[in-house]
C-alpha cells in the first residue's frame, strides 16, 4: 500500500443517503484516481412541508497518491 489521502465531502439527493454517496464518489472519480474507500461520517435531510425534500451526507473519501 502507498500513501492515502483522506478529504471530507458534502453531498445531496432529492433520493436517497445512498445517492448522495455514489454522487460524491461518482463526481469526485472525475478527478482523483485510485480512490479506496468512503466513510459517511453524517447523515442529515431537509423538511418543508412536512416531507423530506432533501437527503444530505458528510463523508470521508479515501484515495490512494501514487
Amino acid at each position: 500500500m502507498g500513501v492515502l489521502k483522506v478529504i471530507e465531502l458534502l453531498s445531496s439527493s432529492e433520493v436517497s443517503w445512498e445517492e448522495a454517496t455514489k454522487k460524491a464518489v461518482a463526481e469526485a472519480s472525475k478527478t482523483l484516481k485510485h480512490i479506496r474507500s468512503v466513510y459517511v461520517q453524517e447523515q442529515s435531510a431537509v423538511v418543508k412541508d412536512d416531507q423530506v425534500t432533501e437527503f444530505r451526507v458528510n463523508l470521508k473519501l479515501t484515495f490512494e497518491i501514487k
